[in-house]
């Protein structure tokens, strides 16, 4: 790929090459944009097939977290690092306190995290190197699982987008199709059974499912049938790309609101739910409750503080839903525009000032 021409066309700010041959470590650290403050993002690992497939997954992630960052209102902008190995086999102390000095060489421009292929063990290795890294041992002052802080988020997003689609943001009584019963929805289910949700749940973990029957007094349906569930809201909470071309004549809920990333196969699903009077509260928005959640960290982490921020979410949903109604788009081109719109205002912000600074040193010339 011609790497330049991408970040131009996208408008990243830094692309590290990092490596380290005694431990295997080849690393690459993508940073999309720190116009709202350092760059936040998980480190993953994992078996690319080439090292073009590896810097393409590190970049888009990155732009995805200055998204997810901006959509949360945190003074945080995007970043992403993919180690290049088998998480099953490769690790090694070394590994990770080598990338503990690149981080710590980046003086703060970067924070990293936990993600795919990493663990809280990882972490607190780069730790031994660096501040600059989330999600480490509760030992050591971190958030720990930020599951049920995630599912609070989505609880809470799920309420503004169903006051949208029903008038009212009570989920008592709503018929709710969970997909996927993992640790996010399981806490989910919990809160909504607390309020008196009707819910239909699946999964391909049978003993997920039958906990959540047996807890929660959900009914249990095929995986390939959730989509046909006459429901108000459906939750996608396990994979991505649900919403399809397969798929979306047989959505028959009002709502759409669940954790899962990347819930669009395509962007034309978004406007075909938006044709036929669906409320999608975005992926990226609603689930934003666990980099909330670790962000919260930096100032020295309160759990009360950060719940009270993830509270937000449901602020985050309204003022997409606002925003989609202003301007007659999709709710996923709006939660684009709100994140572009903050981007550009602290952006137009600092020029701003820099140029009263300039102005002021002049007149003193």
């Amino acid at each position: 790929m011609e790497i330049f021409t991408y970040m131009e066309k996208y408008d990243y700010e830094q692309l590290l090459f990092c490596q380290d041959k005694q431990s295997g470590l080849k690393a690459i650290v993508a940073i999309h944009d720190t116009t709202l403050g350092p760059a936040l993002g998980g480190t993953r690992m994992w078996t690319y097939e080439s090292e073009d497939a590896a810097i393409e997954d590190a970049l888009r992630l990155a732009k995805g977290m200055t998204y997810k960052n901006a959509a949360a209102g945190l003074n945080l902008g995007g970043g992403k690092t993919v180690i290049i190995g088998d998480p099953r086999k490769d690790k090694n102390e070394e590994m990770f306190r080598a990338f503990g000095r690149y981080i710590q060489g980046l003086n703060g421009r970067y924070i990293t995290a936990e993600d795919v292929g990493t663990t809280v063990a990882d972490m607190d290795l780069i730790h031994e190197e660096t501040d600059f890294v989330t999600g480490i041992s509760p030992a050591f002052g971190s958030s720990g699982n930020p599951s049920p802080v995630t599912a609070y988020g989505v609880y809470r997003g799920m309420k503004a987008a169903a006051k949208a689609a029903f008038g009212t943001d009570s989920l008592e009584g709503k018929t709710v199709a969970v997909q996927g019963v993992g640790n996010v929805a399981y806490n989910l289910l919990r809160h909504l059974h607390e309020e008196g949700a009707k819910l239909v749940v699946t999964d391909i973990n049978k003993e997920a499912v039958q906990r959540a029957v047996d807890e929660f007094g959900a009914k249990a349906v095929d995986p390939n049938d959730i989509y046909d569930v006459d429901c108000d809201i459906y939750a996608p909470c396990a994979l991505g790309a649900v919403i399809n071309d397969q798929t979306i004549s047989r959505i028959k809920a009002k709502v759409i609101a669940g954790a899962a990333n990347n819930q669009l196969k395509d962007p034309i699903h978004g406007d075909q739910i938006h044709e036929m009077g669906i409320v999608y509260a975005p992926d990226y928005v609603i689930n934003a409750g666990g980099v909330i959640n670790v962000a919260d960290e930096l100032y020295g982490y309160n759990r009360e503080r950060a719940l009270k921020k993830v509270e937000g979410v449901y602020a985050s949903i309204e003022k997409v839903i606002n925003i989609a109604k202003r301007d007659g788009i999709p709710t996923y081109k709006a939660a684009d525009r709100m994140v572009e719109e903050r981007i550009e205002r602290m952006r137009n912000s600092r020029s701003q000032f820099l140029q009263n600074e300039k102005h002021i040193l002049n007149r003193r010339k």
